[in-house]
Formats: structure tokens, C-alpha cells, sequence
């Protein structure tokens, strides 16, 4: 009975010491019930606004990085090859094409409800040597050059014909002054070969929505010059339906005002306009204007590497603050962009790790080398939702 009586009594002091629940209680609960229901994913809380977008590497493709697909699935519904859609990468060799990697990205994409963007048909800079020579070595005329294009273009195109929404046909054609670029497409076929590319990829599958890129496009000049070239494009009835503004930015370049302005212009000619490579490099630049010129590389010094270990307080509040601003604008034109695309998925694997400079250690995206997403995201958030 002694030992029944203690149990009791126990009981009976934390019944006691249990607080009340208040009507005021309740409210807090529900509301603490309703925050925790806020859509804490990226893609869910920009529902509606735009696509949220990243690039996958190769590693990442062929499963090597679980968790970093696993921030894929979460985050984004939107994907993008970095390298591996790349003619260099697909047909290193003449008319052996290799499609392994770039099957089971759009296979992931295709698991997982994610709209497909194909990178990149034609390109100067990852086009493999053969595809400009002949058997002997020389240089073909503009005729075959012609055909290798197309040959190309079908070949790829047709291959993910309703699987690859939207494609990035040419790649980086203007200069930062407006002229075109003397690639060796230009050199023989002159801006034809833009007009070619375009036809081709459209007859191969005219449901896909199909791109013009390019980076620095907040530069006076070179946005006038893709204007200009989009709007001879059109008088031609070439099928062209949106522009891609690579964003690979700084903290203090190029200027918001500059970069708004580009995507008024674009979405003026009536195009889909996408941003489509973005990341905020904390890095200083060797040069004044930092462009995009994948060719340029220079040599490593430590005081282009200033940040080894840890990103300082001060440095990562000003890459939220430039997120942010950023974010704001793009949300501002929610009405003319299509999406926003990451260019990685963290910043372990983010090629500005290694371009200009090689070897520098770059906090560019938006979740860090543990995968952990950064403060800024939840602030990315909160701004979609507000």
C-alpha cells in the first residue's frame, strides 16, 4: 500500500506541474502548425513565378554524388547538362557519337518531373577538330561545314524529340562590341550559320522551344548586337523563341540597372527570356569587366585566392545582400522569365573553383561543399512567399 501510495503522489505532482493550455496557447501552436506548412523548397516556393533550375556534371549524372542529386530533387525542376550534351563530348570522333551520359541525364529528368534544357548545338569553343577538317586534314568548304551541322542537329535532336523542351542552338556568337564573332562557323559560312542551325533544329522537332545563349549580355554593346541579330533573324522567319542571359555575375559587377535593361530588351522582341548560368563569384577578378571567354585563363597568385578555408562574415553578407538583389529582380519580371538556372548544384563543384584562375577555392551557389543549403536560401524563400 506505502509503495501505491507513492505512485499517486508522484502522479499527482506532475499533473500538477503540467502548464495549462491557454486559448493564447492554441493561437501560438497554429500558427507555429501554419509556418512549418510554408514550402521551405526552392521550386515550391517559386511556383507559379518561374522554373528553378541547375546544371549537372558528369559525376553527378552517373551517380557518384548521391546527396548532391538528392538537393537536385529538392530544390530545383528544372536541369541542364554542364559538359556532357557538348558536340566535343558527344562525337569526339566522326560519326561515333557517344550517348551514354547524356541518356541518363534526361532519363533523371524524366524520373523526376523536371523540365529538360538541351546544351548546346553549336558552339565555337567545344566543337571537336574533326568536325572542321577533312580525311586528309584539311579544311572543309562551307558546303560540307553545312552538312556536318545539320547532320549534327538531327542527329542529337531527333534522338530527344519530346523528351528536351527547350534547346540552347547557338552558343556565345556576339562579341562584347556587337560584331559577330569570327569562329570558324562565321569564317565559312558567315551568320548563315546561325540561320542554318536555327531551321534545322526546328524541323527535327517543332515542338521544342529553342534558345539563343550568350554570357555578358548587360553590356551595352553586345546586347545590341544580339538584339540586332535576333531581330535580322526574325525578318528572315527564322524559328527562334527565347534568349538565354548566362549569368555568371560578381558582387560588384555588372550593375542590376544594366542587366534589367537586357531583360526588357529581349522579352520586347517577343522571346522567352531565361537566365540560364547564374552564380555570384567572391573572387577578385584579374581583369576590369569579367566576362564569360571560356579560352581565358590566368596564372594563380595567392591574392587571387583570398579565401582558402572560410568565407569571411563580412564577404558572405555581401553575397546575400547581391542574391538577394538579384532575386528581387527577377522576380520583378516574373512575367518575362522563364527560369532562373543555377550553374551547379554546390560550390565544390562549381567550375568558377577554376576559371579564370585555376585552383581557387569560389563560394558561388547556393549550398555549400557539405551540401548544407546557406542561410540565403531559406532568406530566397521567404522573399518567393512573402
Amino acid at each position: 500500500m506505502k509503495n501505491l501510495f507513492y505512485f499517486f503522489a508522484i502522479l499527482l505532482f506532475f499533473w500538477n506541474c503540467k502548464p495549462n493550455r491557454t486559448q493564447s496557447d492554441t493561437a501560438m501552436s497554429d500558427t507555429a502548425t501554419f509556418e512549418t506548412e510554408k514550402p521551405r523548397k526552392l521550386k515550391d516556393a517559386l511556383n507559379g513565378k518561374f522554373l528553378m533550375g541547375t546544371a549537372l556534371n558528369v559525376r553527378q549524372i552517373e551517380g557518384f554524388n548521391p546527396a548532391e542529386m538528392e538537393i537536385v530533387k529538392t530544390h530545383f525542376n528544372s536541369i541542364v547538362a554542364e559538359n556532357c550534351m557538348k558536340s566535343g563530348r558527344l562525337v569526339p570522333q566522326k560519326d561515333h557519337y557517344n550517348f551514354d551520359t547524356a541518356d541518363n541525364f534526361v532519363k533523371f529528368g524524366e524520373d523526376n518531373n523536371m523540365v529538360i534544357h538541351g546544351h548546346t548545338l553549336v558552339w565555337h569553343s567545344q566543337t571537336p577538330r574533326w568536325f572542321f577538317k577533312d580525311k586528309a586534314g584539311n579544311e572543309i568548304d562551307k558546303e560540307e561545314l553545312s552538312r556536318r551541322i545539320k547532320d549534327h542537329i538531327n542527329t542529337v535532336v531527333n534522338r530527344y524529340k519530346g523528351r528536351i523542351k527547350t534547346w540552347d542552338v547557338v552558343n556565345e556568337a556576339v562579341l562584347d562590341d556587337g560584331s559577330l564573332r569570327k569562329s570558324k562557323f562565321y569564317n565559312l559560312l558567315g551568320e548563315d550559320f546561325i540561320k542554318i542551325a536555327f531551321e534545322t533544329a526546328h524541323k527535327a522537332d517543332p515542338d521544342a522551344e529553342l534558345y539563343y545563349n550568350d554570357y555578358s549580355t548587360s553590356i551595352p554593346k553586345k546586347r545590341e548586337g544580339i538584339v540586332r541579330m535576333i531581330k535580322k533573324l526574325q525578318a528572315q522567319g527564322v524559328p527562334i523563341h527565347g534568349v538565354g542571359m548566362q549569368g555568371h555575375v560578381g558582387l560588384d559587377y555588372p550593375e542590376l540597372e544594366e542587366f534589367e535593361k537586357t531583360i526588357e530588351a529581349f522579352s520586347a522582341l517577343g522571346l522567352k527570356v531565361a537566365v540560364t548560368e547564374f552564380d555570384i563569384t567572391v573572387l577578385p577578378s584579374p581583369w576590369e569587366n569579367q566576362g564569360a571567354e571560356i579560352s581565358a585563363n590566368f596564372e594563380y597568385k595567392e591574392q587571387m585566392n583570398p579565401y582558402p578555408d572560410k568565407l569571411p562574415d563580412s564577404v558572405n553578407t555581401a553575397f546575400n545582400a547581391r542574391c538577394l538583389d538579384f532575386f528581387k529582380l527577377f522576380l520583378k519580371h516574373q512575367d518575362k522569365l522563364e527560369k532562373i538556372t543555377m550553374w551547379g548544384v554546390n560550390d565544390d563543384n562549381s567550375w568558377r573553383n577554376n576559371w579564370p584562375v585555376g585552383g581557387r577555392t569560389d563560394y558561388p551557389l547556393l549550398f555549400d561543399r557539405k551540401n548544407r543549403p546557406k542561410p540565403i536560401v531559406n532568406h530566397l524563400v521567404d522573399l518567393a512567399t512573402q
